[in-house]
């Protein structure tokens, strides 16, 4: 739970005292919050800047919602508004959605949300003042800012109080959002919005805000865009089964490299470590969770049994020797595969399975121009019922495409191992 500073009750006793409202409405912001507070004490490596940009932004969220709250309560008509038919601009990060978004955004028949009403709502835009609203200069201002204090940020996304605004700021005081994890590192609290949270409370909140925002500027149909509409179609569909959704599409290898430049970027501004590679083996991550697969983290420290017993190396192969293995104790060694997440997975869950386990590997190699003592590996497991070898090699062709490009030619070849059957050899087109 997280403490001090970072506690959850003292941030919501400012936002309380700033909107000069208590009733937040659904209490289902609640658990995203305390999960992300926990992620940014224990996980974020903030700065002295970043501890007051990280909370002030909180703060911000809380603040937003009392007033969106007690604005609908004091005027019930909001409820009656109706959002049908939105475009959903979807893809991958760095995909050409946002040029797209600004493209679309100049039919005057859609209405994009703005910067400058999404950040300061309340009370919603009105027809008559939308283009001369006083919260334009402010929203501009605070946003000059940002260029100062990071400055080339506006050089990977362009910026402005009058250029629409992504979805993830409007899910952002639900506290179920990926702006967080762009913003922040904080791969506890990605872990549990891609995996274990409920978004639909997310999508309810962000027809409520829409609903607000067109009460006195009606919109005939919105344009909306964010790349994490990607990972939660189920929600997106569940709450506008009409929605016409676009997709984007560009090399994935190029997306990571350019995802992975923006975010450490802006996590600069707040974070004194902040890793490019680091952040690339995050997004690169994504790739497998498109096909459905969960990414475990295994322990880099393995017994033995992990290691070699149970993945069925007889006590001769030439692996478990000192010689090839680094041995940390007789019986624990650095692990030589990223295979022992596999064993715990199949002990703690019964199948379907679907999982990836990536990260480095450690062998008692001298280094020369192919071999290192550690390096990365990645391995996926599948365990269901119909799974052919047809299965096998379409996961392997888009894994691949994905890494190294869809021009990329790939070669199945049959291959013996011991421990597989039957099995392949994946050769893969250098340029």
């Amino acid at each position: 739970m997280a403490t001090g500073r970072f506690e959850m009750s003292s941030l919501v006793d400012e936002a309380v005292a700033r909107a000069g409202e208590e009733d937040f409405g659904e209490a289902t912001w609640q658990e995203g919050l305390a999960i992300l507070l926990d992620s940014l004490e224990s996980d974020a490596r903030l700065n002295d800047l970043g501890v007051e940009i990280a909370l002030g932004g909180v703060v911000d969220y809380l603040a937003t919602r009392l007033a969106l709250t007690a604005w609908r309560r004091d005027h019930p008509e909001v409820a009656d508004g109706t959002v049908e038919r939105p475009i959903v601009i979807v893809g991958q990060p760095r995909t050409g959605t946002t040029i797209l978004f600004d493209v679309l955004a100049q039919d005057p028949t859609l209405r994009a949300p703005l910067t400058w009403e999404v950040d300061r709502p309340v009370p919603p835009p009105e027809t008559a003042t939308f283009e001369s609203d006083p919260r334009i200069a402010e929203v501009q201002a605070t946003l000059d800012m940002v260029e100062s204090v990071m400055p080339g940020f506006t050089s990977f996304h362009a910026m402005g109080a009058r250029l629409a605004q992504e979805c993830v700021r409007i899910t952002a005081p639900e506290f179920r959002s990926m702006i967080f994890n762009a913003q922040f590192r904080v791969p506890s609290y990605n872990h549990w919005l891609l995996y274990e949270a409920d978004l639909a409370p997310a999508y309810r909140w962000h027809r409520r805000y829409l609903e607000h925002l067109e009460s006195r500027h009606p919109a005939e149909q919105w344009l909306l865009k964010s790349p994490a509409h990607l990972w939660n179609l189920e929600a997106l569909a569940a709450e506008y089964p009409d929605a016409v959704v676009v997709q984007t599409h560009r090399d994935p290898l190029k997306v990571v490299a350019s995802v992975s430049a923006l975010s450490a970027h802006l996590r600069r501004m707040s974070s004194d470590e902040v890793s490019i590679a680091e952040t690339a083996e995050g997004y690169a991550e994504d790739i497998f969770l498109g096909l459905g697969y969960e990414i475990v983290d295994g322990r880099e420290v393995e017994t033995t049994r992990y290691n070699f017993d149970a993945l069925g190396f007889p006590d001769w192969h030439p692996s478990r020797s000192a010689r090839a293995s680094l041995y940390v104790t007789d019986d624990t060694v650095l692990r030589t595969e990223t295979s022992p997440a596999q064993i715990h997975k199949m002990e703690s869950h019964k199948p379907p399975i679907y999982m990836v386990s990536i990260g480095r590997v450690y062998r008692r190699d001298t280094i020369d121009a192919t071999r290192y003592p550690i390096f990365h590996q990645f391995e996926g497991l599948a365990v269901d019922r119909g799974l052919t070898l047809a299965d096998l090699k379409g996961t392997l062709l888009h894994v691949m495409r994905a890494l190294y490009g869809p021009e990329r030619r790939v070669r199945f070849r049959t291959h013996y191992f011991p421990f597989t059957e039957p099995s392949m050899e994946v050769d893969i087109q250098c340029r």
